[in-house]
């Protein structure tokens, strides 16, 4: 049995030894009963462990609705306490949704309330970094990888990032344009103002293709745009490939409607590639590629333009849609901020 702390060691001592001699249902309702109590008292600090221990345990054994239900009690008990997003109360959470296991929809609604809560009580407005983290590398392992993507995308860390493009290269082992794949992470970074999230997925993204697929290489070192130097550029016989790391690199030197060379440079480097047609030439691209020309180069979009939301952009390649049919909420920068002082980047 867990060691219990002192103040909810009454509770615990009457809980657990149920769990452990088969006595699920009564667990769960002492299990409750207690947490009400304390929180309603405004012990909340005891009320928390006992829900944590007593969810962690059901979990053990199997019982995933009791479990599941207990945690999102716990929830409660963090918005009423008002717990901010730290090591440990994150730490529980993560335990827990380790714990719930992929059958069903429990560990779904464990995730999605402990984003909730981290957006409301932390320092991201789309949910705590390292929890969207972990929850793509989880989602990622068992093979969810639309799940997983919009996780990897959100935390937008480096490693976050270099996972995305691990697993972008696998799942387009499944049939798809590689291109396709490496706009599903480079565009979202870009629309985010995440430039190490963009030049961190598609470095990682190349290098792995690259080193399973020689033969992608060109031997062509053409550049359609003046991005210097060229050494940055791993050009591959993949156009939509190329395009990706120009620009991420034309972005990364933008400032707004400062620098007109990168301007220019831009609206070249779209019209070179959208010229060729493919995905680059697509209503839903081109309109998030003019999305990223406003927010980096102050270029303002034409009047007719309709909104775009991602996750259209995201089912025209691939025949996918995002959760809930719209966009993952995501930050706005000023044009004239590159990425690297960009907020929200580790």
């Amino acid at each position: 049995m867990p060691a219990v702390s002192g103040s909810s060691s009454r509770a615990l001592n009457a809980i657990l030894p149920l769990v452990a001699s088969g006595q699920p249902y009564e667990a769960h309702q002492k299990a409750r009963t207690f947490a009400s109590r304390y929180s309603k008292s405004g012990q909340y600090d005891t009320a928390i462990d006992v829900l944590f221990q007593s969810a962690r345990e059901l979990l053990k054994v199997g019982q995933q609705g009791s479990g599941t239900d207990l945690t999102l009690f716990l929830l409660e008990v963090y918005e009423s306490k008002g717990e901010a997003v730290d090591d440990e109360s994150r730490g529980r959470l993560t335990q827990l949704i380790a714990l719930t296991g992929s059958s069903g929809s429990w560990r779904k609604t464990i995730i999605d309330r402990s984003i909730s809560w981290s957006a409301r009580h932390g320092d991201c407005p789309a949910g705590d970094q390292d929890l969207h983290h972990y929850i793509g590398e989880l989602l990622y392992k068992d093979g969810a990888f639309d799940a997983a993507e919009p996780h990897f995308l959100a935390s937008g860390k480096r490693d976050s990032a270099r996972s995305l493009a691990n697993m972008m290269i696998e799942w387009s082992a499944a049939g798809g344009a590689l291109g396709n794949f490496a706009l599903r992470g480079t565009l979202p970074y870009l629309q985010n103002g995440n430039i190490v999230g963009a030049r961190t997925f598609i470095s990682q993204f190349i290098t792995q293709v690259i080193s399973s697929r020689p033969n992608l290489i060109s031997p062509l070192q053409s550049s359609p745009l003046p991005v210097t130097p060229t050494g940055e550029i791993t050009h591959t016989t993949e156009p939509v490939l190329n395009f990706c790391q120009l620009a991420v690199l034309t972005c990364q030197r933008a400032n707004g409607e400062k620098n007109k060379v990168m301007r220019e440079s831009w609206v070249r480097l779209c019209g070179t590639y959208q010229s060729k047609g493919g995905v680059l030439a697509t209503r839903e691209v081109r309109t998030t590629l003019q999305e990223i020309a406003t927010l980096y180069f102050a270029i303002p979009p034409p009047r007719t333009q309709p909104d775009n939301p991602l996750g259209a952009m995201i089912s025209s390649m691939l025949g996918g849609g995002m959760p809930g049919g719209g966009a993952p909420p995501r930050r706005m920068l000023s044009p004239a901020v590159s990425g690297p002082s960009a907020p929200g980047l580790d």
